[in-house]
């Protein structure tokens, strides 16, 4: 007898309480096996035997609706019967969101406002992150990442990479898991409320960088997303080359690199090199003050930083014994271009921060200045995508992402006019490549 369609309990369930975000953890034996959820009170349980968490706690509270967090089959106990019934599933997508092929064209077509279950509007995409302790220097990549849209995409289908075979205890799957899961997290259009925990995503990083990157201190978001960029590329089978992962295929360039001693200037050396994005030296901020003692911050056209690719300027990097002038030309320009901004300096007593605004329009960079003459390169338009700016304390970050233009700072989502944008003090941003 299918006992399913009668279970008397399914009005105690409270969606306002569940929040699948967190580690799969049962909240009393801390192991990760055979975990569901509550469904009246959100916590999470081990088992369904006689004798398990679950059970103890369906008679102790009567508490009866449960979910496997695993099969995503639902169950009421003590009786331990499986409950089927269609109500039910926008909890399924809540801690599982899919997406077909439609629905991601969908995305890339036209944004709309939804409403979450709590009641609150949201823009899927545009949803804050909470500051679990001190990861917003890990927030502000996460977010623009999630506005790349052929790595969006890629995420938003499991079946990408989910057949992805590692070595036996390699531990680097659990990066692309994991963001897979916030990527659809983010982008869920039937959310139960309007912001993501990353908490299994930072997790996933604190284990796979082996704690070189914590919750519970400020990193750098740049050495953040160098290293992210890279163990992702290994995580999905990545190499060097530039079709190996979505990864390569979406950010990688090529550079040419023109290198001499300089005790020896007239032989010069070139290589070409891959590059995942590009770093812009800004110039030293003046230290004089005006005549009313106000610090004067300079400001600097992005053109001028960009200058350093351009195959003529030189730049001078000091080794051990000797130093060598470098010049770089740019061969291939991938279809989402980052740029970084260097803005601290490390002293021997403590990080320096260079306030220097650089200026940039949001849209329609051209970069054809740059390109090598033998380089084919049909297209050298750019329009910006993400802005992560560095904000007050060099131990502070946020960021902000368009295309109407929000500002996201953790939790705090609010709309922005692109001309803010170009007032802020960039430091990694993410471009693409004009279509045509």
């Amino acid at each position: 007898v299918d006992r399913s369609r009668s279970c008397p309990y399914l009005d105690t369930i409270n969606r306002s309480l569940l929040d699948f975000d967190f580690e799969k953890l049962c909240s009393v034996s801390l192991s990760h096996l055979n975990v569901y959820a509550c469904l009246v009170c959100g916590k999470y349980f081990q088992g369904r035997g006689r004798k398990s968490h679950a059970y103890t706690h369906s008679v102790e509270f009567n508490h009866h609706v449960f979910l496997n967090l695993y099969t995503l089959k639902f169950y009421c106990l003590p009786d331990n019967y499986m409950i089927v019934d269609s109500s039910l599933e926008d909890i399924t997508y809540v801690l599982n969101p899919t997406f077909t092929k439609p629905d991601i064209r969908q995305l890339s077509s036209d944004a709309k406002l939804m409403r979450a279950y709590d009641g609150t509007t949201y823009l899927p995409g545009i949803v804050g992150l909470n500051n679990i302790k001190a990861n917003d220097y890990c927030n502000v990549v996460l977010q623009a990442l999630s506005h790349v849209p052929p790595l969006r995409n890629y995420f938003l289908r499991e079946e990408n990479y989910s057949h992805i075979k590692r070595p036996p205890g390699d531990i680097m799957i659990l990066l692309s898991q994991r963001f897979g899961e916030l990527i659809r997290k983010l982008w869920n259009p039937r959310n139960f409320k309007a912001h993501v925990s990353p908490h299994e995503m930072l997790q996933s990083i604190v284990l796979c960088s082996r704690k070189r990157f914590q919750i519970t201190k400020q990193g750098d978001p740049l050495d953040l997303l160098t290293w992210f960029l890279n163990s992702m590329n290994v995580a999905l089978n990545g190499s060097k080359k530039r079709n190996s992962s979505i990864l390569t295929k979406t950010f990688q360039g090529e550079m040419k690199i023109y290198s001499r001693k300089i005790p020896s200037p007239e032989t010069e050396t070139m290589e070409r090199s891959p590059f995942l994005y590009l770093a812009l030296d800004l110039p030293a901020a003046p230290l004089y003050k005006d005549e009313l003692e106000h610090n004067i911050i300079p400001q600097v056209p992005l053109a001028t930083l960009l200058a350093k690719f351009n195959g003529q300027s030189e730049k001078e990097y000091k080794g051990k014994r000797d130093s060598t002038m470098k010049r770089f030309e740019i061969t291939r320009l991938p279809p989402y271009l980052i740029f970084y901004i260097k803005r601290f300096t490390k002293n021997l007593f403590f990080i320096e921060k260079n306030p220097t605004i650089v200026n940039f329009p949001v849209t329609n960079i051209d970069l054809e200045e740059l390109i090598a003459v033998d380089a084919d390169v049909p297209n050298t338009c750019y329009d910006l995508v993400a802005n992560i700016v560095h904000d007050g304390d060099p131990n502070e970050g946020k960021g902000s992402v368009p295309n109407k233009w929000y500002e996201l700072q953790d939790l705090h989502v609010s709309d922005i006019l692109p001309q803010m944008i170009t007032l802020s003090e960039a430091y990694i941003q993410i471009w693409a490549l004009r279509k045509g």
